[in-house]
């Protein structure tokens, strides 16, 4: 995170995982019908509404939270004493393990590999669980390689946890990004068992919706656990600002709107990398159907060396591979603006054909 802060930024940028930020214009809120404090105790009742609504479970199952960063640190704290195990993927959103470590967990890692497109193996993940294995932590689509993992290997998963009577914490913060069909929701999925639910969903409006500045993230957890981690967000966050939680009101109203506008920007800018990645035999890529992100892995040489020059000489930026411990890769963005992705675009294939020389 200190990195995307203060060393991700340049003229072409290809870091960034979100979609294009909604602009003030284009937001229908009218600030004379704001008020600065509201009377919410644990949410605010219209926005923990809109967003069980939108997720299709019970208000007491929402917990709102500052983010999907902050989702998944109150879901992990609120489960994970010091000592207790974790099984997180790899690769992996480098937060995730860093938040685990900081609870004083003990981290340990489930593959998913460029050779096998991503995909989870659900016999290492069963073969991994532990005596003293408390959650399972993964991300819906994959960070970073935008990877989906399907309904049923979502239930299998789900039956692996119920048995073993362990939590698996689901980031989901970029499925929505799958327009043309019902995304694979886990808590659905989960509730579907005989069992209790031993799914935990975070998400946000952030990645898809472009409306990072609103902080509007949520868990979805049973109604126990939920009022478990609200408890415990005294801790931490206490209550949302007021004015953001009724703009996110205002956002869930006209989702349509704001669903639509990243619909058409990466069905765009899917086109621009596809034809690009076609164009390169320097690079290894999984191509996922959906989301803002792809993965790619340079051949050959020194991809430190080359992340540092495509920034210096070339102006453009992308994540490096070892913040999600794949050094050999780089993580691009495709949901910003088309120009610069374009133009970006063509920037990499400039320095990927000089570092080739």
């Amino acid at each position: 995170m200190q990195w995307a802060k203060l060393h991700s930024h340049a003229r072409f940028n290809l870091a960034s995982s979100g979609v294009l930020n909604v602009p003030g214009c284009e937001f229908p809120w009218n600030i004379d019908n704001l008020e600065i404090t509201g009377a919410d105790k644990y949410g605010h009742q219209p926005l923990q509404e809109r967003i069980a609504r939108h997720c299709g479970v019970a208000p007491d199952c929402v917990v709102a939270a500052n983010g999907t960063s902050m989702a998944n640190h109150l879901a992990m704290a609120a489960l994970l004493e010091p000592g207790d195990e974790v099984l997180i993927e790899q690769p992996a959103y480098g937060p995730l393990v860093d938040v685990a470590k900081y609870l004083g967990a003990h981290v340990t890692r489930t593959a998913r590999t460029l050779t096998n497109r991503f995909t989870l193996d659900l016999d290492n993940v069963e073969n991994a669980i532990t005596s003293v294995t408390r959650l399972i932590v993964l991300s819906n689509l994959h960070n970073p390689s935008g990877a989906l993992i399907p309904a049923q290997t979502l239930r299998t998963l789900a039956e692996i946890g119920a048995r073993h009577g362990v939590h698996i914490l689901l980031d989901e913060v970029y499925l929505e990004t799958i327009f043309d069909q019902r995304p694979p929701f886990g808590f659905a999925i989960g509730q579907s068992l005989e069992t209790k639910n031993p799914f935990i969903i975070t998400s946000s409006l952030t990645k898809m919706y472009g409306l990072s500045g609103l902080r509007c993230g949520w868990i979805l957890a049973e109604p126990e656990l939920a009022k478990r981690i609200w408890r415990l967000n005294d801790l931490f966050g206490v209550n949302a600002p007021h004015p953001a939680e009724q703009l996110s009101v205002i956002a869930f109203d006209h989702l349509e709107t704001f669903r639509q506008r990243a619909r058409t920007l990466l069905g765009r800018n899917r086109v621009l990398l596809n034809s690009f990645l076609d164009s390169r035999h320097d690079l290894g890529c999984f191509r996922p159907l959906a989301g803002t992100v792809a993965f790619p892995r340079l051949l050959r040489g020194d991809p430190e060396t080359f992340v540092q020059k495509l920034r210096d000489k070339y102006e453009t930026s992308v994540v490096p591979g070892r913040f999600f411990d794949m050094p050999d890769h780089f993580r691009i963005g495709i949901g910003g603006d088309t120009e610069n992705l374009r133009a970006g675009l063509e920037r990499l294939g400039w320095a990927l054909d000089e570092f080739r020389k």
